[in-house]
């Protein structure tokens, strides 16, 4: 091996994907329990690695040097071997924070802060903070003095930080805080990347409230570190190019429409042009109950059909680069919205109501298709990042790959 990844649970990590775009080298995930940690670093015959949680304070005591950087904060995101077989320890994460903020607008200088979490990520955040010149910088934790049970003490807090893993994948849409108790609130950075929105992040969006995910963060410090393994310099023009690519090839396709639009043939088409996995949510349906949607409807009714829609588009939204057609339905319950959106982009697929099926849809044959349009048009439109005219398979699949800059696969 010569570079890596170390972490302990690493499945959702798209660190391989970004530093193939940095240099020519081999890069592996390296998941080690903690006791593990002795063997490994004995035996490595590594040229570098990433470090993630929760092992950035952990292998300090098998580096021989550490920068200046990592030495002041505590913790260490990367490792390179030196010509004598010795392991220097840097902290890339502190540049790769301090570029997503400036990136993202959001002005710390005089502002409280509020970090959540106290593990490794959390003392490069509260060494960032300082040096931006924040106000002041207190760290939340399960147990310390400043907890999540007594947050009204920090009520008036305009900057938060979360450096936890709440609401990382897998366990999406779980957030550690709820951002109403800070009236005062003016800027808000999640570190997790995967999902491209966590639901605090979404929280801020709806709030007003200036915010930055941890997607640029990854990137940064993955260029930073492949610097220092390929010993060349990587300007910002490059880290934005990159961050743009993998965002594109991360991001879901989520089709929405009325019944009988195209979706699934659409999705289809989308899937096979772009290399995609496709997922049919109306499928996903039939699979997990067992039965048709028809029988769903007859036998428990339409609440429980949209009850197991919304299970399988949490299933679904989790994933990173598919292809989702959405049942008609899906926009009536306004929780499947960030379901699907915290890792996509919602397309409204639309098509005259005349060229609109019926056959095997039971709400549009009982209700009729004028009344489904009106009661759900407004709600396609609301969602919707983009909208297209269905005007034939393939040359909507291309529309919606036109409009996303997307490349086709190979």
């Amino acid at each position: 091996m010569e570079y890596g990844l170390l972490g302990k649970v690493l499945g959702h990590s798209y660190s391989p994907m970004i530093h193939s775009y940095f240099g020519n080298y081999d890069y592996c995930l390296c998941e080690k329990e903690p006791e593990e940690l002795d063997a490994f670093f004995a035996e490595g015959d590594f040229k570098g690695l990433n470090v993630t949680i929760p092992y950035k304070t952990q292998v300090i005591k098998y580096l021989s040097e550490l920068s200046e950087t990592a030495q002041k904060i505590g913790s260490v995101n990367t490792i390179v071997r030196r010509e004598d077989g010795s392991l220097f320890g840097d902290n890339t994460d502190y540049g790769g924070l301090v570029y997503t903020i400036r990136r993202s607008g959001i002005f710390v200088k005089n502002k409280k802060a509020l970090v959540l979490g106290s593990g490794g990520a959390s003392l490069t955040a509260q060494s960032v903070l300082k040096d931006m010149g924040a106000k002041s910088v207190t760290v939340i934790s399960r147990s310390g003095p400043d907890n999540y049970e007594n947050l009204e003490r920090h009520a008036d807090a305009e900057i938060i930080v979360n450096t936890t893993p709440v609401g990382m994948f897998p366990d999406n849409m779980n957030s550690p805080v709820d951002l109403k108790k800070f009236p005062r609130l003016y800027g808000v950075v999640d570190i997790i990347a995967n999902p491209s929105k966590t639901a605090l992040l979404m929280q801020a969006e709806k709030l007003g409230i200036k915010h930055a995910g941890g997607l640029p963060m990854l990137v940064a410090q993955a260029a930073y570190a492949a610097e220092k393994f390929c010993g060349r310099k990587i300007y910002d023009g490059e880290i934005e190019k990159v961050l743009k690519n993998i965002s594109k090839s991360t991001k879901n396709i989520v089709l929405i429409g009325m019944p009988g639009c195209g979706k699934t043939t659409v999705g289809r088409r989308l899937s096979k042009i772009l290399g995609r996995e496709f997922i049919d949510l109306d499928a996903a349906i039939v699979e997990k109950a067992g039965k048709t949607i028809a029988e769903i409807f007859a036998n428990e009714g339409e609440e429980e059909f949209r009850r197991i829609e919304t299970e399988c588009a949490a299933d679904a939204g989790k994933k990173s680069g598919v292809v989702i057609s959405t049942g008609g339905g899906i926009v009536t319950r306004e929780r499947n919205y960030d379901l699907l959106r915290q890792n996509g982009t919602i397309i409204f697929i639309n098509r005259p109501t005349a060229q609109l099926a019926t056959r095997g849809r039971p709400i549009s044959a009982a209700q009729g298709l004028e009344k489904l349009a009106d009661e759900r048009m407004p709600l396609y439109k609301k969602w919707a990042s983009v909208t297209v005219e269905n005007i034939g398979v393939s040359s909507t699949a291309g529309l919606i790959i036109s409009f996303l800059h997307l490349k086709k696969n190979k």
